[in-house]
């Protein structure tokens, strides 16, 4: 019996580890507005790739010609969040405790793709996670595969958000799935998300400014952290789960059956000693195959300088010393910043 093409995507699909797969018309695409108001007030800070990426996420025709349907693909990374160790330690938001998603959910792709070119000979395919320019969570909405609340983060309505995203475009027509329907009420009045904040990053619902975002400061921004949000960073020595953390429909997130997702020894909470004392070349190849490389030695460094400083122990006080000689002056200054927040006024000398 012959297969209907998004039969025969969806079974692919399901076999390479992609339990969540929902399909949307690709005309007119999704998310267009909301993105260019978000990139018109600035709010996507230092992230020029948004910029130039902005005419492909409004004309997906210029990464496919002729693309019909999107293919939203979703894969669950939760795991519960290893015991806090106390002393010396940052938080690091839960997406990056395992092995990068981008090389393994990209490695998935090329051969759902290659499969399928046999399946299907003559159509064409594009494939997106994160890096290229598709706007996933507008997709995946249209799809039905969640709804968008008022973090900006793609919710599945009791299952939460603990979710990797792709998209497949192809250039023929496949049966599109129905939004959620009622997805503009799911949130209802809750606002837990927004008030949970420390830095105050949500300028309304669903407006996230990234340039207060505690996410995009230690991953994204170069440069120095604005003192003024320093404090609000506590303890997220990379990225932050708060908005996610505080969501009703995340006090339950299934757990992912996928091991490479489960958290790798030492980096649900990272020792900020050790990333100060360790070596920029000797840190970045302790971190090759995980998303904690991204903002480079230099920004974790200025991260973990920063939540030393959140935590006033006096036992933080030797690696912050010996920060303040890094070659760099971007950790020297975040290191000098915590050093005061240790015994305000003091002056020490190393």
């Amino acid at each position: 019996m012959r297969q209907e093409p998004a039969d025969i995507i969806r079974r692919r699909a399901s076999a390479l580890g992609f339990p969540r797969v929902r399909i949307a018309a690709a005309s007119p695409p999704p998310g267009v507005a909301r993105y260019d108001a978000f990139l018109a007030a600035g709010r996507h800070g230092q992230m020029q790739w948004m910029e130039r990426g902005r005419d492909a996420r409004a004309d997906p025709r210029r990464l496919l010609p002729g693309v019909r349907s999107a293919v939203v693909l979703g894969i669950d990374h939760a795991w519960p969040r290893p015991p806090d160790p106390g002393g010396l330690t940052g938080r690091v938001a839960a997406y990056a405790w395992g092995r990068d998603y981008h090389n393994l959910v990209a490695k998935r792709l090329r051969k759902l793709v290659r499969q399928l070119r046999d399946d299907l000979p003559g159509v064409g395919f594009y494939w997106a996670v994160d890096s290229r320019p598709v706007i996933e969570r507008a997709w995946a909405e249209r799809a039905g595969l969640g709804f968008i609340g008022r973090n900006c983060c793609l919710i599945l309505p009791g299952t939460g958000s603990f979710l990797f995203l792709a998209v497949l475009l192809v250039d023929i027509e496949l049966p599109p799935d129905p939004p959620l329907p009622g997805a503009d009420r799911h949130c209802g009045a809750c606002r837990r998300c927004l008030d949970a904040c420390p830095t105050d990053a949500f300028v309304g619902s669903h407006q996230l400014d990234a340039r207060r975002c505690i996410s995009y400061l230690t991953i994204e921004h170069r440069g120095p952290i604005p003192e003024p949000l320093r404090p609000g960073i506590g303890r997220w020595v990379f990225g932050c789960d708060l908005c996610q953390e505080v969501c009703p429909h995340n006090h339950h997130p299934p757990r992912s059956p996928h091991p490479d997702f489960a958290p790798r020894p030492g980096r649900a909470w990272l020792d900020l000693d050790a990333v100060l004392r360790t070596d920029d070349a000797d840190l970045e190849r302790a971190l090759v195959g995980s998303p904690l490389r991204r903002p480079g030695a230099v920004g974790l460094k200025r991260n973990a300088a920063i939540v030393l400083g959140n935590l006033g122990d006096p036992a933080a006080e030797p690696a912050l010393l010996h920060a303040r000689s890094h070659p760099d002056p971007v950790v020297v200054d975040a290191a000098s910043w915590a050093l005061d927040r240790l015994a305000p006024g003091a002056t020490r000398q190393g």
